[in-house]
Parts: C-alpha cells; sequence; structure tokens
C-alpha cells in the first residue's frame, strides 16, 4: 500500500492520537453490535504494545439536543473496549478542557484513555461535523502522531480526522482503515477476474454512482433488493406494490442499455400484500407480480441464478441485503448469499457495511469472508471511485 501506516511510526512514549469508529448500536441501554471495536483492537493493541501513550476519539450517532447528549456518552462502549482489552481504559467525559489535558499529561506508555464523543462538538454549531479549525488544531495540540483507523467516517471532512491530520503534520493509517483501502479499493482498481458485484438495498438512487463505477471494471452486477423492481418495471414489466423510484425508470433503462448484459436480474420473488413480517407469502415470476401483491424477496431460482455466476468468481463485491432483512420471513435470500459466499474460498470476498455486514456476522459467517467492511456510506463512496477525504488526509510513504 502506497500510504503511511502505524507500522511506519515510532510509538515509544509517544502521545498517540487514534480516530477509531466506535459509532456502535445500542438496544434498551446495551451495546447491541460491538463488531467495530472488535475491528479497532489490533490498531489499539499494537499500539500499546510499542509503548505508545494512547488517546482514543470516536463520535456516536448525531447530536442536536441536550436529550442526544444524555443517550450517546461513550462511557457504555469504553466499559465494553476495557473489557474486550483485559485492561483500564481511562475514560474523560470531556471533549476538551483542563481535566481532558492533566489525564492526557499523565497517562504512562502502554496506557489507554478514550475522549467524550466527538459530536458532543457538534451541539454548539457542528463544530466537528464542519471541521472546525480551530477544534481541529486544539485535538491535535493534544498529541504528537496520529492514527486514522476510521474508516466508517472516512468519506466525510471532520475535525476528528482531516482537521487533526492537518495540523499534527500529516496521518498514518490503522490496519482497519489499511485493509479497507486494500481489500475494497484492490476491486475496484484492480480485481481479479471474474469480479462479480452483488448490489441490493431499497433505492437505485443511493446507488447510481456504483452501478455506473462498476460497470467499467466488473464482469456481472446481480441486483436484488428493493432496487431490482425500478429496473424490472424498466423493462415493461409490472411490479404490483412493489417499491419502484418511478422518476429513476429512464435512467434504469439506460444503465440496462449501458451494461450490455453485465446486469443481471432475477426471475422469481417471494410476495406480500402487506409490508410485514407475517403477511402471507407467494412465490411469482419477477414479470408477473399481481398488482395488489408487492415483492419482498428473491426466490429460488433468482438464487441459483445468481449461484451460477458466484461460483467461479475470484472477486466479489456484496453491499445491501437482497430482501427485506429486517423481516425473518424475507431474509432467506440475504442469508442464502451470505452462506453461499462464505464457502468461496478462492475468492477475494468483500462485503460492504450494513445489513449485509449484519446477516453475515449474526449467522457467524465472518471467516468466510476476506474483508467486512466497518462503513456503510464509505464503502459505497468508495466504489463509486470517489476520493475520500479520511483516506486523501493519510500521508503516502
Amino acid at each position: 500500500m502506497s500510504k503511511l501506516t502505524i507500522r511506519d511510526l515510532k510509538l515509544k512514549d509517544k502521545k498517540l492520537l487514534i480516530r477509531v469508529d466506535f459509532n456502535v448500536p445500542f438496544k434498551d441501554g446495551q451495546i447491541s453490535d460491538d463488531n467495530r471495536i472488535i475491528q479497532a483492537l489490533p490498531t489499539i493493541m499494537y499500539a500499546l504494545k510499542k509503548r505508545a501513550k494512547v488517546i482514543l476519539l470516536s463520535h456516536l450517532g448525531r447530536v442536536k439536543t441536550e436529550e442526544d447528549l444524555a443517550k450517546n456518552s461513550l462511557a457504555p462502549v469504553a466499559k465494553r473496549l476495557e473489557e474486550l482489552l483485559g485492561k483500564p481504559v481511562v475514560f474523560i467525559p470531556e471533549t476538551r478542557g483542563p481535566k481532558l489535558e492533566a489525564a492526557i499529561n499523565n497517562l504512562k506508555a502502554g496506557e489507554i484513555l478514550m475522549i467524550e464523543n466527538t459530536r458532543f462538538e457538534d451541539l454548539d454549531g457542528n463544530k466537528e461535523s464542519k471541521n472546525n479549525p480551530e477544534l481541529g488544531k486544539y485535538w491535535a495540540s493534544l498529541g504528537d502522531l496520529f492514527v486514522n483507523d476510521a474508516f466508517g467516517t472516512a468519506h466525510r471532512a471532520h475535525a476528528s480526522n482531516v482537521g487533526i491530520a492537518s495540523n499534527i503534520g500529516g496521518a498514518a493509517a490503522g490496519f482497519l482503515l489499511e485493509k479497507e483501502i486494500k481489500f475494497i479499493g484492490e476491486a475496484v482498481d484492480n480485481p481479479k477476474r471474474p469480479f462479480v458485484a452483488i448490489l441490493g438495498g431499497a433505492k437505485v438512487s443511493d446507488k447510481i454512482g456504483v452501478i455506473e463505477n462498476l460497470l467499467k471494471t466488473a464482469d456481472h452486477i446481480l441486483i436484488g433488493g428493493g432496487m431490482a423492481y425500478t429496473f424490472v418495471k424498466a423493462q415493461g414489466n409490472d411490479v404490483g406494490l412493489s417499491l419502484v423510484e418511478d422518476d429513476k425508470l429512464d435512467l434504469a433503462k439506460d444503465l440496462l442499455e449501458k451494461a450490455k448484459g453485465k446486469i443481471i436480474l432475477g426471475t422469481d420473488v417471494y410476495t406480500a400484500k402487506e409490508f410485514s413480517n407475517d403477511s402471507e407469502k407467494n412465490l411469482r415470476d419477477y414479470t408477473n407480480i399481481p398488482a395488489d401483491e408487492m415483492g419482498l424477496d428473491v426466490g429460488p431460482k433468482t438464487l441459483e441464478l445468481f449461484k451460477k455466476y458466484l461460483k467461479d468468481a475470484k472477486t466479489v463485491v456484496w453491499n445491501g441485503p437482497l430482501g427485506v432483512f429486517e423481516f425473518p420471513n424475507f431474509a432467506n435470500g440475504t442469508v442464502e448469499i451470505a452462506k453461499f459466499l462464505s464457502t468461496l474460498t478462492d475468492a477475494t470476498t468483500v462485503v460492504g457495511g450494513g445489513d449485509s455486514a449484519a446477516a453475515v456476522i449474526e449467522n457467524g459467517l465472518e471467516k468466510g469472508f476476506t474483508h467486512i467492511s466497518t462503513g456503510g456510506g464509505a464503502s459505497l463512496e468508495y466504489l463509486e471511485g470517489k476520493k475520500l477525504p479520511g483516506i486523501e488526509c493519510v500521508n503516502d510513504k
């Protein structure tokens, strides 16, 4: 990789600022998925082993009101990190000030401290999210070196990534960011072939740039999920009550023409009369969905068709579920593709965040994949071929 990494830094006794992505989901006050914390551990443990004084920065949720402050503290995340590391994590419930500065100055080599949610600074003028120059300069002043390991926010120029990097003389990539650059970047720029992309999710509009970019490099693009029905309708078929972006029908038609057979749609679909897990499930042809039914999952023939294209692939990038993944009765297509991809031992398999990553993790299939991205929006923009500020701010070697 052409970017500077944490391996290139002399860390002993240095105050090392690490931007991590601990924006984890909560349910009933408990962390419901700690994957992002686990993915950051290699970088953190490496820095501790090299006797750095580690200072972590992360955001959590959005902070617009006083109530957001109460529910978006990183205190429970610091506690979970402490459990995973098996060593104390000093948590400072502040984002700036004498108490924070004193705690950092008291850190010994091999110790770790976490600053409160960087987006607490958004309560007064979006200082974090708008990359306030004074804030980036302040945070940079707290450390000697900076490592960015937060791919989840790499598509945003914030004070805690670009702001720090521009005030501390640059940044190095952590191991997670390095993996994201390697696997997503190489998949798009220099894939082993055949290269097959799987795109799902609700809307075509979310993935226009991705489809256009992948048409340049992918051998085939398999399309499922809600976005498929816009393409099916663009071909002149009736899709009933299925999710369709009518204002994107001409665009879908253009993409199909441009693709020259690269875009593969399904042949059958599970439908229901209501958008509900308990609605009666029917198997229909894509081209013959009744007027009072909607497509909610791919059918068995579609799965077999997709598997035919995937079985010999050498590179697979998957982003977005193939059905309504939050409904167990309509999650089968997504889960089956996750299981099938986990058996492709001779291929580089990369899953981009969100529900597709959840399908892999919830079914214990992580070890069957080359890489599970921690970034939803970031991985989409990277697949579009965009330059991401959080990667651009990392120094070249």
